[in-house]
């Protein structure tokens, strides 16, 4: 159907095509209309000519219907990005990405020997899952193992729950977990830990002394004020 559509499209696009030129050639007198209707009629006179006119023209004003009140229904490239898209007779699914990564990184923490695991799924056309996955691995971990268990279990966990198939698991081991990156680690914890309680005293410090500040301030601008007032006072006085 879709190839038809396509056929019928190029159709329509000719005969529009070659009605625009026309209209140009008889505005800008390049060719007369008289010239034009005479043509015209000449071929029209042909009843294989006539029919195929009148065939052509069925399929434009049915083309037209469709553009306009029937558009084509295309899959979005935003659904591709956002997901996988199932449909069938009874209706759509739509599978987020962040369900399948969180799925995927279910199954990687569900090794013993994998922390720190960081998860990220691509989706091609055919609904086909690429899995990357990067790790941390214990020191004792036999890292070949690992890997060949992770990516079993990956694709076996996914196929079961979302009827999906993972096209690749391309695992990336940034390294190993021991005794000096534990150190490393605790280090930078407290530093961050410390950084905060500063902050956090230094903003109490700070709400502490606003008030001394303005409660200072008050009694120098009482003192400034009543100058002129004492004067006159002064004055009544020795008058009386």
């Amino acid at each position: 159907m879709k190839f038809l559509e396509k056929i019928a499209l190029i159709i329509f696009s000719i005969i529009i095509l070659v009605l625009a030129v026309v209209s140009c050639l008889v505005v800008f007198q390049v060719i007369e209309i008289a010239d034009v209707t005479g043509f015209i009629a000449e071929y029209l006179e042909n009843e294989i000519v006539a029919r195929t006119v009148v065939v052509v023209s069925i399929i434009c004003i049915l083309l037209a219907i469709k553009s306009l009140f029937f558009p084509a229904k295309n899959k979005k490239r935003e659904e591709l990005k956002s997901g996988v898209l199932l449909e069938n007779q009874d209706g759509r699914l739509l599978i987020s990405k962040d369900t399948i990564e969180n799925l995927v990184n279910s199954v990687v923490q569900s090794f013993p020997d994998a922390i720190d695991t960081q998860t990220k799924i691509f989706l091609d056309v055919e609904n086909n899952i690429t899995v990357f996955v990067t790790l941390l691995v214990k020191e004792e971990a036999i890292i070949k193992q690992l890997s060949a268990s992770i990516q079993n279990k990956i694709k076996e966990t996914v196929k079961r729950n979302t009827d999906l198939d993972v096209k690749q698991v391309n695992i990336n081991v940034k390294n190993i977990e021991n005794e000096k990156n534990k150190k490393e680690s605790a280090k930078r914890e407290n530093s961050i830990a410390k950084i905060n309680m500063e902050n956090v005293q230094f903003t109490e410090e700070k709400k502490e002394i606003i008030p001394e500040v303005k409660i200072k301030s008050k009694p120098e601008v009482a003192i400034e004020q009543p100058k002129e007032e004492l004067k006159e006072e002064n004055k009544e006085e020795s008058n009386v």
